[in-house]
């Protein structure tokens, strides 16, 4: 429920023991090491060292590994997908793979049935244009090496487009050329013209100006008609290997695992070898400079207390050196990090927001959805996925908590796929008034006072959060004069305005515009520390007046009202299409009921992605900006990634 303390240390590493000592650190997964670009010892110590040389057979057995899994997975029974991300590995599986040598020869099978396909493909494509370039020309009875072997006479092979072959007729007879047409395709004539060859420069001419396409038969021997069952013979064989190549990507396809496993293995052994060769070190020894979070710093020192020649300690971080950042919650808020992260990180100095967002954001997202039936729909599909996705789901179990609230929603305002209930169950809405607080459609002002006030709500709590945040890590002044005075001024101002429009007794508007004095002078004088008077006082002045920009926040959360209404309206005429198209005779209870499924369905994915984005905006641009500096660095440690498969231990 905090962001994690982190720690600098320093690691020494004697090079004969880098190697194992990175691939114990890589498996526990607890410190982010830097490069020398990064570290600080770099730049106390410049003459320190770097390989600086690329891991290039790594890299290169890398990706003709990741080509591999990809060439294979259209012929793969198991795909994988949302479902199964990750293929679960035993552990005694995985070693084996990666010690043997039958991964990297499935590997060059793999390449060579690749290639052979790509060849394959090519040979048909080239034979499949010949043959649509030889169609034309089946009547052609002269082999088509003869054409161009006139003496006196060019002989020009080609398309007209037919808007322009009647007028090219008419010039090449004027030129004294012979013009034959020997077959068509779709709007163009294939012709055969010859002229004398002093004339073919001006016939080529007259040809261009009609969009002439030159034909060749270059290389060819043969009739039109022999060459197209020539080339079709060759199409078909080509078609029939490229059949049988297929079938054999699919029979290696069977043992993609083993190449997935080997991918995995090669990313990993990538990443060490990049953290080893880009780390500052002298001749012998390697300084693996980096972060740890300080629960974790005992872990560290057994890991490293098992080498020999290594060593560890706490080092001080660099004056402007930034932290990495690591949020660390539990029990119903950890699923909440998946706002938080969308955000960014927050900065060290920052209190972590996922505590304070999670039931503010799951209330505003049940708010805009405002139907039970639809939140009980919800939760039926939510727990659903829970069963089946493999691997990381705190969003859908964050969705899963939203989809409650949604109930709860819905129940106090009545809505059950809108106003079913009223439509096709009038039975049951004594049932459905029981648990309504209020209807929004009969009082919509109740509605708009509601999100008015979770509006003020989670302002006030974000600027207490703030005051509360730097007050307990010792920024006083901060405290007060950036959170406290406001936290004040805006609650006087509320309970001013309350007194006047007559909602709290009249002495209360007195008593707020007294208590506002004192956090007004503040926030005039002490909104700004630095520079002379004149400029804070300026600036003290600018900030007093962008309180309207606080009425404006409050004004935001109106969108939690017209998300909520537009919800129920939409169910609403989706209500009404079903019933009248339900009193057509025979089959209209049919198409009413599938209307009304289908329409309702629409309607729960199209208000879940509205709650969604505008609950998770009203938490970034309203609520965030009252305490949230943001802008941290994600903690990334050096661990095992895998990207196809999850090694059961």
């Amino acid at each position: 429920m905090a962001i994690a303390k982190m720690t600098k240390v320093m690691i020494a590493v004697h090079r004969s023991q880098a190697v194992e000592l990175l691939e114990a650190l890589q498996a526990a997964g607890i410190v982010e090491l830097l490069d020398a670009e990064r570290a600080m010892i770099s730049k106390e110590w410049p003459e320190l060292q770097i390989e600086g040389r690329r891991p290039r057979d790594l890299e290169e057995t890398s990706n003709r590994l990741e080509k591999a899994v990809a060439f294979l997975k259209p012929y793969s029974q198991d795909k994988g997908g949302i479902f199964s991300p990750l293929q679960p590995v035993a552990k005694a599986e995985y070693s084996r793979v990666i010690s043997g040598a039958e991964a990297l020869t499935l590997l060059e099978d793999v390449e060579k049935t690749s290639v052979q396909m790509d060849k394959l493909c090519n040979r048909c494509e080239n034979l499949q244009g010949s043959l649509e370039m030889l169609r034309p020309w089946t009547s052609l009875q002269t082999p088509v090496e003869e054409i161009r072997q006139l003496q006196r006479a060019s002989c020009l092979v080609g398309l007209i487009p037919h808007p322009h072959y009647a007028d090219i007729v008419g010039k090449l007879s004027e030129l004294g050329a012979a013009i034959q047409e020997v077959g068509a395709t779709g709007t163009m004539h294939a012709c055969l013209i010859v002229c004398l060859k002093e004339k073919a420069g001006e016939v080529q001419k007259v040809l261009r100006s009609g969009d002439f396409e030159n034909v060749s038969f270059e290389g060819m021997t043969g009739t039109a008609r022999e060459l197209l069952a020539e080339q079709q013979a060759h199409l078909e064989k080509a078609r029939s290997d490229w059949s049988n190549a297929e079938n054999r990507a699919r029979e290696l396809a069977r043992q993609r695992l083993m190449l997935q496993i080997l991918s995995d293995h090669y990313a990993n052994l990538l990443r060490r070898e990049q953290t080893r060769m880009t780390s500052p070190a002298t001749e012998s020894v390697i300084l693996l400079e980096g972060w740890v979070k300080e629960n974790d710093f005992a872990a560290l020192q057994r890991i490293v207390g098992q080498f020999e020649a290594a060593d560890v300690g706490r080092i001080d971080a660099g004056r402007e050196e930034i932290r990495p950042v690591e949020i660390e919650n539990s029990g119903m808020v950890r699923p909440f990090e998946s706002i938080t992260r969308l955000y960014g990180m927050p900065h060290p100095t920052d209190a972590d927001p996922t505590v304070f967002l999670a039931p503010f954001f799951a209330l505003f997202f049940g708010i805009c959805m405002t139907d039970a039936a639809y939140g009980l729909i919800m939760i039926g599909f939510m727990w659903w996925l829970l069963k089946k996705i493999k691997g990381d789901a705190k969003f859908i179990r964050m969705m899963l908590y939203c989809s409650v609230t949604t109930v709860i929603a819905g129940a106090l305002t009545g809505g059950w796929c809108a106003d079913a209930i009223q439509v096709f169950a009038p039975g049951l809405t004594r049932y459905r008034n029981a648990v309504m607080w209020f209807d929004p459609l009969e009082k919509p002002m109740h509605f708009f006072v509601i999100a008015l006030a979770m509006g003020y709500l989670q302002i006030i709590f974000g600027i207490g959060v703030g005051f509360w945040h730097k007050f307990r890590t010792g920024r006083v002044q901060e405290a007060i004069w950036d959170h406290g005075t406001w936290f004040v001024w805006l609650n006087a101002l509320a309970l001013f305005g309350l007194g006047k429009s007559g909602l709290l007794p009249a002495w209360t508007a007195t008593a707020a515009g007294l208590v506002a004095i004192v956090p007004g002078v503040g926030i005039l004088l002490f909104s700004v520390r630095e520079g002379g008077w004149g400029g804070r006082i300026g600036m003290g002045c600018y900030n007093l007046f962008s309180t309207v920009f606080y009425v404006g926040d409050v004004l935001s959360y109106i969108r939690l009202m017209a998300l909520g209404m537009v919800t129920g309206g939409f169910g609403m005429a989706i209500n009404v299409i079903s019933k009248q198209v339900g009193q057509t005779p025979y089959v209209g209870w049919l198409l009413g009921g599938l209307i009304f499924i289908g329409g309702h369905l629409f309607n729960i994915a199209n208000s879940m992605l509205s709650a969604f984005v505008h609950s998770m905006r009203l938490q970034f641009v309203e609520f965030f900006t009252k305490f949230l500096l943001g802008g941290g660095k994600d903690f990334e440690p050096l661990r095992r990634e895998y990207k196809h498969i999850q090694v059961e231990e």
